[in-house]
């Protein structure tokens, strides 16, 4: 089959297998050998299928450029690949929120993140069509990481409503352990001054080497899209305490996962990791076997390429 991503991004040609920022976002095409380029390009070539992520921002630049109606003379067949939660196109003003629905509904089919933006997207656009894109992680750069003497806390995200740092590092500060996170782009600057120790932007490889270096996981975001944090977890094999809703969190740490907003159930779990070397290795085990189960490389594109 013969694909091509279409994105906002201004990358053109395929993603190397040792792209150094490779991000959910990346591997897709990368697994998939597609074309990638900017959706106000035209290829000079025809597609068998064309999966196109239409961005959180921008979205009058789409509409004025007539996008769908640009790539049906290129491909076959479209996929609208959902980006952020299912409910982010509605921070969008009227005009746009209808464009979206109409552009999703006259998809050939649509893909999502997790089991529970199925239910979503076939009860607001009545297509049945609804596939998971599983997200996924290119393996080569990073597969011969040294065994680390692991240590301290990863919480996953910044002191925000979107990422729900706040609750990750009350979590966190419930056992003895030193606590990191990573500089997202809402970081706020008094982060540091509670004594997180908050690593700087870096390419995706350098991010994975980091987290090697942790001994336990934290990220309570209710926001729920393609759970990267929780998935290069589980192939560390490192225990990762997250909510329920999210496709990799419940897939890969199932011990782990909790009801929305149950700090107290959160720190009970995390006392249990720190003084349980048995519990530990149970949910490490259980994060690895999954990982290999549901999310390589080989068992995304016999699920994809179907």
């Amino acid at each position: 089959m013969k694909i091509c991503y279409v994105t906002e991004m201004g990358y053109k040609g395929k993603y190397p297998r040792d792209w150094k920022m490779m991000r959910t976002e990346q591997a897709w095409p990368c697994a998939l050998e597609a074309d990638c380029f900017p959706f106000t390009e035209n290829p000079p070539g025809h597609y068998d299928l064309a999966i196109v992520v239409i961005p959180k921002t921008n979205i009058d630049a789409w509409m004025a450029n007539n996008t769908f109606e640009k790539i049906k003379r290129y491909a076959d067949k479209i996929a609208i690949m959902q980006e952020g939660p299912h409910w982010c196109f509605q921070d969008y003003n009227l005009q746009q929120q209808i464009w979206y629905f109409n552009a999703i509904r006259k998809a050939d089919f649509l893909y999502v993140h997790n089991r529970s933006d199925v239910k979503y997207y076939k009860g607001i656009t009545g297509k049945e069509d609804v596939r998971i894109l599983p997200t996924l992680m290119i393996e080569d750069s990073i597969k011969d990481l040294p065994k680390e003497d692991r240590s301290g806390i990863m919480i996953g995200g910044n002191f925000v409503s979107w990422y729900g740092g706040f609750d990750s590092f009350i979590v966190a500060k419930s056992i003895d352990e030193k606590v990191f996170s990573p500089q997202m782009g809402r970081r706020q600057e008094e982060e540091a001054q509670l004594g997180i120790t908050q690593l700087p932007y870096m390419q995706w490889v350098d991010w994975i080497k980091e987290l090697n270096k942790r001994k336990f996981a934290i990220h309570l975001m209710r926001t729920h899209a393609a759970g990267t944090f929780a998935l290069n977890c589980a192939y560390l094999g490192i225990p990762c305490i997250g909510y329920k809703g999210l496709d990799t969190q419940e897939i890969c740490h199932p011990n782990l996962t909790i009801e929305l907003g149950d700090i107290e159930k959160a720190k009970e779990l995390l006392g249990n990791l720190k003084k349980d070397s048995y519990f530990y290795k149970e949910c490490s085990d259980q994060a690895l076997a999954n990982y290999k189960e549901h999310y390589t490389e080989e068992t995304f594109l016999k699920k994809v390429l179907k």
